[in-house]
């Protein structure tokens, strides 16, 4: 038996300000996004920005229904979304931030299971690495690398196909 140790690094920033332009612009389009988030069950509004190759934006926001589990995370919405208007054209970041109660204090929002495995298909699909940017209370802010930080064993079509 071998024991084998993960590690994960990330970029910390202290204020939106310090963020390059970009992804400083992405963050606010996200933060936009989240006060259209209808969540009248769980009251956590997050808001997803996808920057595309294009320099397209496109925006998405929780949907929650009270059938659970048919709502939707923000990640997916964005994801989904961006697929969907420009088919083909890769995804260079993707930021996500939440407000609880839709106040304009955000918290730290890290994906659900689901969500991180969706956005590392696209990883996969696309052979290129896809940013992540979380902003949090505080004006914490994380930038990760890669989406597989966040979802190192993930599953995808090499396993389906026995690569």
């Amino acid at each position: 038996m071998q024991k084998i140790q993960l590690t994960s690094s990330y970029e910390e920033y202290n204020s939106l300000n310090e963020l390059p332009a970009e992804y400083k612009s992405l963050m606010l389009e996200a933060h936009d996004a989240a006060k259209t988030a209808y969540a009248p069950y769980s009251v956590f509004h997050v808001g997803a920005a996808v920057l595309l190759a294009n320099g397209k934006i496109i925006k998405g926001s929780n949907q929650e229904n009270a059938a659970y589990p048919s709502g939707l995370c923000a990640e997916r919405v964005a994801v989904f979304a961006s697929s969907v208007q420009y088919p083909g054209v890769k995804i260079k970041a993707i930021a996500v931030t939440a407000m609880p109660g839709n106040m304009e204090v955000p918290v730290m929002a890290s994906p659900c299971g689901a969500c991180r495995q969706v956005m590392v298909e696209y990883e996969h699909l696309y052979h290129q690495d896809i940013k992540f940017i979380m902003y949090g209370s505080v004006n914490k802010i994380i930038v990760l690398d890669s989406i597989k930080a966040l979802l190192p064993f993930s599953f995808n079509s090499d396993q389906l196909s026995g690569k």
